[in-house]
């Protein structure tokens, strides 16, 4: 039991589920150029420099824009999540609860991706998102309960 706690006391645990997030967005990275390049060379698009921002890409299919979307979303509210769990580490307060907020605000997270991207379901991706945010919270408010 000590190992277990000195483990999640080290803060290791903790950045864990912040890993498997990154490697995520990487993974939607990935898979937004998989599917965006042939996408483009398909309809055989000239890519201009000086076309308004989105524009072009707004001609792909929904399904190949949904992986961007996605990624874009990866890179929004998540950096809030980067930021408290490196928080949390540094006020040496990677409790259970705190891991245990973390993966879940990853899982749900990871779900969201793959509904975005594969589905586009608004209604469900909503419903994740907002749930999402309860272990997002959780986590904030174990480090602004130190900090403050």
């Amino acid at each position: 039991m000590e190992v277990q706690v000195q483990w999640i006391q080290s803060g290791v645990a903790l950045l864990q589920p912040m890993m498997a997030l990154v490697i995520w967005s990487m993974v939607v990275w990935a898979w937004m150029y998989a599917t965006r390049l042939p996408a483009i060379s398909a309809m055989q698009m000239k890519l201009d420099p000086t076309a308004p921002s989105g524009t072009q890409m707004a001609q792909l299919p929904a399904k190949v824009r949904w992986k961007a979307d996605n990624y874009n979303h990866l890179m929004e509210q998540p950096t809030l999540f980067y930021a408290v769990t490196l928080a949390l580490c540094f006020l040496n307060q990677a409790s259970e609860l705190a891991v245990v907020a973390a993966w879940s605000y990853v899982v749900l997270r990871i779900i969201h991706s793959l509904f975005q991207a594969l589905f586009n379901i608004i209604q469900v991706r909503f419903v994740l998102f907002i749930l999402s945010n309860i272990p997002l919270m959780i986590m904030i408010y174990l480090a602004a309960s130190r900090v403050f």
